[in-house]
């Protein structure tokens, strides 16, 4: 699980601006800046009693859901619809793949609704990446979630979370506390406050939902909540995968909640502005207590909000960088024909 720089160029155009987001991996500290600067722009726009921008007019958004989501999918339909795009949801997951149909001839008969940007989240990991390797160029790809690989929509409406309430980076700790090992949340936040200038990131979670290499990530590693709360800025608590585990991780969801749940005695262990966050769902009780999630310094809801301009933020810069990218493909086939 070491980063890579792997995945960049299919990321950029020849111009260094976004063209697909896949993952994190590799990007550059002054785009992931421009994604929460453009995002902290939208936010206006969701407090206008018409909130809509016509930056996206003509276009087609289609959402391609292999793997079941309310939140993640309902966020990118409304943040395609306040860009003005069209907007197409398709849950494949009880679709065609399920009657056998291969990812790519999937792919082939989306494209033959001729969209303009698909996205996708897949429970493999590396499928929006196989997608955009595979799409025509006139289509860009943003990754949903794959899998245990990334989440980088959510990595980037948790850093706006953060600047939001904190400021900046350069002085923080940050604590990432539980199911380390199946999270692409967990992955995605990591590398995005690694790169953002994040001083002091921590892991929290027994060692069998810690990932092997994890400390190549830049990340001081606890297996003791009490110890790894300890004057904290944010807490990014994440949900027990119980989809995603296979063999006796845990001995039980109550055995969790008692050494590494969020509950009010934990969070006095923090500093006493500190901020909690949850990608959701939240499984209260079990990683998360009830007067923690609805307390005040709970920005849950905050996250929900800023996932939505995040969202359109990133929408929007993929289809530029498209465009960007075809005028560029269009001149030089026109100087290679004079």
């Amino acid at each position: 699980m070491t980063p890579t720089d792997a995945k960049r160029p299919l990321q950029l155009n020849d111009q260094g601006q976004l063209r697909h987001f896949l993952s994190l991996d590799g990007l550059p500290r002054e785009l992931l800046t421009e994604i929460l600067d453009t995002a902290d722009s939208f936010l206006e726009v969701g407090a206008r009693a018409v909130k809509k921008v016509p930056l996206l007019r003509g276009k087609t958004v289609c959402n391609v859901f292999f793997e079941n989501s309310t939140r993640t999918r309902t966020t990118f339909e409304l943040a395609a619809q306040r860009l003005s795009a069209d907007v197409i949801t398709l849950n494949v997951s009880t679709s065609s793949t399920s009657k056998g149909e291969t990812l790519t001839d999937t792919l082939r008969n989306l494209e033959a609704m001729a969209a303009d940007m698909f996205v996708v989240r897949h429970a493999d990991s590396g499928a929006a990446h196989f997608i955009a390797e595979h799409v025509c160029p006139e289509v860009a790809v943003i990754n949903g979630g794959d899998g245990r690989h990334a989440h980088p929509t959510q990595g980037m409406l948790d850093m706006l979370t953060i600047r939001r309430h904190k400021g900046g980076f350069e002085n923080l700790s940050v604590a990432i506390v539980g199911d380390i090992l199946h999270s692409r949340v967990a992955r995605s936040n990591m590398l995005a406050l690694r790169t953002l200038g994040c001083p002091d990131i921590r892991v929290i979670a027994p060692k069998t939902l810690l990932p092997e290499g994890i400390e190549q990530y830049g990340v001081r590693v606890f297996t003791d909540m009490n110890e790894g709360m300890r004057d904290v800025d944010v807490v990014i608590m994440l949900r027990l995968q119980r989809e995603r585990m296979q063999g006796g991780l845990l001995p039980s969801e109550g055995e969790f909640y008692k050494l590494y749940g969020l509950n009010t005695q934990r969070l006095e262990l923090a500093k006493p502005d500190a901020i909690v966050m949850h990608p959701g769902p939240i499984n209260r009780g079990v990683e998360i207590e009830s007067a923690v999630a609805d307390g005040a310094q709970s920005v849950i809801l905050n996250q929900v909000t800023y996932g939505i301009a995040i969202r359109m933020a990133v929408l929007s810069m993929a289809m530029s960088g498209q465009t960007a990218q075809r005028q560029i493909d269009s001149e030089s086939v026109s100087e290679e024909q004079q």
